[in-house]
């Protein structure tokens, strides 16, 4: 009798499912990018997509990762995407493609620990610095406590999440009293309530699912500093990828303070019978003297003081680690210890890591005020792209997507930052994967450094640098842009304003603040209003409200900015102004946001100790640091920024740019080669008529 084998479905027949009972149409650039997706899945090369607003790039990677063999991990940059996905977008697609996928894969959402609700913190409290178990806070406080741990344990009984998106509204004040790190945590073999811990239940979905969502720092954590935290997986999906070198970074820097130390020695001393305990509290005075004597910023060279005091702290700290006591048979001053001597051991990595002083970290002293701990030594890695490409890139496919990854109109810059080689670049009409590594695909054009002086040296070197190696392993990779379904040419118009003054540091001068107001006026509000400062920011709507009284405007730190958000959306007459979590993180559609205003190129600060080390060591490797470190940085946040602009098809409006070296400067032509293609004017009554025009038509979408 002959045998039937199952036909895996093709991801034309998955998508075309998915979108019709969806109730969506087919979009070419969606099914394109789907089909390279699967494609460089089956090949095992490396993909970067960039794929405009509006593609539905989720779907279009989710149907080729349900199809895939293996398991497959999506790793996002914010919290708003993985609800997306794990509530919104995987859901849908499985319920429409059923019938096509003939099963129903299972799918996981994994975060750190601290994320989750710890049953041993809610059933038996909080130990203080003496050991003892903090008494419930009063007031507001407490109630705030009580309402999260009451959830707890319904989340427990019903079989929940027991996850913090989840849980009641709280502050993280709050959330700390119900959660642990995994410094902190007892661990599944010594836990008393091991058996229901929601991080634990969270661990076995995540092994049990073919399909697991979760975020660059988990990835990163998982797969750079390989400290297990992901199941074993064949692929991984980076989405909002133009964040992951960032977010890479920041999960690998280090911050200390006297504050810090004070409080681990106080914590030592309830465990620690010897010395060790007053000897790790005195190291924190020497380290507090030096950091009286040195001089806030990147720190080339250590002070002596400095580094002896480092030296002598991690010595303390491993005295005093190595003097805990073992474990007892008392779960509640087991939990005390665990989160005692977590706490040191921290300590004495951190002190470790700034005492070696390496060449492949950047340390620098920030000044802080008295309320995040005074003084902090920081310490990050100069580059992160050695990293993704030993531990990631060579050892997973991995798909990288975003609506940005084309700076400069090309995707060398974002490749590079990234562990990509330029010379890896492949071909679309090469077939053989053998012969993908030897196709240099990209040539390197002549750019300028800061003071307008031709270089032809590459504009990727730098942060990202990825030079000429000897190494066995080649890492083949395509490019594609899919496009958008915006038509931004006549969506869009960006402005210039090239007669004005080239801006300050200092905040807009009168010229800038004129122009915005004139906009603004034009308009009749509806602007979003994107500043390279805080300070910028506050200036610019202290000074229009008294102009323009009529015209209501919000700014950045008047309140929640979710609060902000919700009235920007419910009347088209407000103005919002504000600083870098408005550049990336808002979606506002329609009549809303007719205007964005951007006040300045957003270079980096010349005194951002990581970004002028990094631009230092592209130069020192015969790259350009200017290029490849705040052009590109601007570059990215100028792409994103405008990018607020236009979000669904009827959308219509004006980006304007308030420095004129857009237009002026010869690295001007990097900068607007990353920008949305919009009509483009330096006239400004161009711009205010068209603004005009917007703003007398009755608004179609709003929201």
């Amino acid at each position: 009798m002959p045998t039937t084998t199952h036909q895996t479905p093709s991801v034309e027949d998955v998508l075309h499912a998915a979108v019709a009972n969806l109730a969506g149409e087919d979009r070419p650039g969606q099914a394109e990018m789907a089909r390279a997706v699967r494609e460089a899945m089956r090949r095992r090369e490396h993909l970067l997509v960039q794929a405009g607003t509006g593609t539905g790039k989720s779907l279009a990677y989710l149907v080729p990762s349900v199809l895939h063999r293996d398991r497959v991990v999506v790793a996002t940059a914010t919290l708003a995407l993985q609800h997306q996905l794990v509530e919104k977008d995987i859901p849908a697609l499985l319920d429409a493609a059923a019938d096509v996928l003939g099963e129903r894969p299972a799918y996981a959402v994994l975060k750190g620990r601290s994320n989750y609700a710890c049953l041993h913190r809610v059933r038996d409290g909080v130990p203080d610095e003496q050991g003892a178990l903090v008494e419930m806070p009063q007031g507001s406080l407490g109630a705030e406590v009580v309402r999260l741990r009451e959830w707890a344990e319904e989340e427990s009984k019903a079989g929940g999440l027991g996850d913090r998106d989840s849980a009641p509204p709280h502050t993280e004040r709050i959330w700390q009293q119900v959660s642990v790190s995994h410094r902190e945590c007892l661990g599944a073999a010594k836990c008393p309530y091991a058996v229901e811990c929601f991080a634990e239940r969270g661990r076995e979905r995540a092994a049990a699912a073919k399909l697991i969502v979760t975020n660059h720092s988990l990835l990163a954590i998982d797969a750079i500093e390989r400290i297990p935290m992901i199941p074993e997986y064949d692929v991984v999906v980076v989405d909002e990828a133009h964040e992951l070198s960032a977010r890479v970074t920041q999960a690998a820097t280090d911050e200390l303070a006297v504050s810090t130390i004070e409080r681990a020695a106080r914590r030592a001393r309830n465990f620690v019978e010897g010395p060790e305990g007053d000897a790790l509290g005195e190291a924190g005075d020497v380290l507090r003297a030096a950091l009286v004597d040195t001089t806030p910023g990147r720190l080339d060279v250590l002070p002596e003081s400095l580094a002896d005091g480092l030296q002598l702290l991690r010595s303390a700290a491993q005295a005093a680690f190595s003097a805990f006591p073992k474990e007892s048979s008392d779960s509640e001053a087991d939990a005390a210890r665990q989160q005692a001597r977590g706490m040191v051991d921290e300590l004495r990595k951190i002190a470790e890591r700034l005492a070696a002083h390496n060449d492949h970290d950047v340390t620098w002293l920030a000044e802080r005020d008295r309320s995040r701990g005074g003084k902090q030594l920081c310490v990050a890695p100069l580059q992160v792209w050695t990293q993704l490409r030993d531990r990631l890139l060579s050892e997973k496919t991995v798909i990288f997507t975003s609506a940005t990854l084309k700076l400069g109109g090309d995707f060398t810059a974002l490749a590079s930052s990234i562990g990509l080689k330029p010379a890896e670049r492949v071909d679309h009409s090469i077939d053989d994967p053998a012969d993908l590594s030897r196709q240099a695909a990209v040539d390197v054009d002549a750019h300028v450094d800061d003071d307008g002086a031709e270089s032809s040296r590459d504009h990727s070197a730098g942060e990202g640098e990825v030079v000429a190696s000897d190494d066995a392993i080649a890492l083949p990779w395509r490019g594609i842009d899919v496009g958008s379904p915006f038509d931004y040419p006549r969506q869009g118009i960006l402005y210039v304003a090239k007669h004005l003054p080239t801006p300050g540091r200092d905040g807009p001068g009168k010229a800038q603040l004129d122009e915005i107001g004139e906009l603004l006026e034009a308009a009749r509000g509806r602007t979003l209003g994107l500043f390279s400062s805080r300070r910028a920011a506050e200036v610019a709507a202290e000074t229009l409200r008294e102009a323009l009284p009529h015209l209501p405007i919000l700014c950045q730190g008047d309140g929640q900015l979710s609060h902000l958000r919700a009235e920007f959306i419910a009347n088209p007459a407000v103005s919002l102004f504000g600083t870098l979590s408005l550049w990336q993180g808002l979606d506002v559609p329609g009549a809303t946001c007719q205007l964005v205003i951007i006040d300045r190129i957003p270079f980096p600060r010349p005194d951002d100790p990581l970004m002028s080390a990094r631009a230092r060591a592209a130069d020192k490797a015969g790259g350009n640091g200017f290029m490849a470190v705040s052009a590109t940085h601007a570059a990215l946040l100028l792409a994103q920024g405008s990018g607020r602009l236009i979000r669904t098809q009827v959308d219509r409006g004006v980006v304007a740019i308030l420095d004129p070296r857009l237009a002026t400067a010869r690295y001007g032509s990097f900068l607007r080669a990353s920008l949305p293609p919009m009509w483009a004017t330096y006239d400004a009554e161009v711009a205010r008529s068209a603004l005009r025009r917007l703003s007398r038509r009755r608004p179609s979408r709003c929201g």
